[in-house]
């Protein structure tokens, strides 16, 4: 006996092009949620970048001219933008990984059915990966700002 899954009758023209389209479409959205998690990368660098940068700025104010007035303030704002990148990148990986599941799941769904030519296939992103480097890079800095001066100032 054979394991094999019988063959499908062929689709009629119209079905065949819609399939194609479904299929494209399904791409499409595979495509808009790599700019999407491209965008949370680009903003999350940015507020990380800025509040270490505003920290560090401040520190070395303070060590050059030995004025402490705006140092916890300033710490308090970098650590803020810092936690807010941090956050915003959290999030916006869980965001990425509930749409690909739904993702996934519906074009398994279509192609069960026979609408489409091929199952729902899983794929690294190199934002994916970008992303979670940033998240490491981030709580480093995170952890390296609260070791030198303490989680209260």
């Amino acid at each position: 006996m054979s394991t094999e899954a019988p063959e499908a009758p062929p689709l009629d023209p119209n079905t065949q092009m819609a399939s194609h389209r479904t299929a494209l479409s399904l791409q499409r959205t595979l495509m808009s949620a790599d700019r999407t998690q491209m965008s949370v990368l680009r903003t999350s660098l940015s507020l990380i970048g800025f509040g270490f940068t505003i920290y560090k700025f401040f520190e070395e104010v303070e060590k050059n001219t030995g004025r402490t007035a705006l140092n916890h303030p300033a710490r308090n704002l970098g650590i803020g933008l810092v936690l807010l990148g941090l956050g915003l990148l959290i999030g916006g990986l869980y965001d990425r990984y509930r749409t690909m599941r739904e993702l996934g799941q519906r074009r398994q769904e279509l192609y069960d059915e026979g609408l489409l030519k091929t199952p729902s296939e899983r794929r690294t992103s190199p934002n994916m990966i970008a992303s979670l480097l940033l998240l490491l890079g981030g709580l480093l800095v995170l952890l390296g700002i609260v070791a030198r001066t303490g989680p209260f100032g």
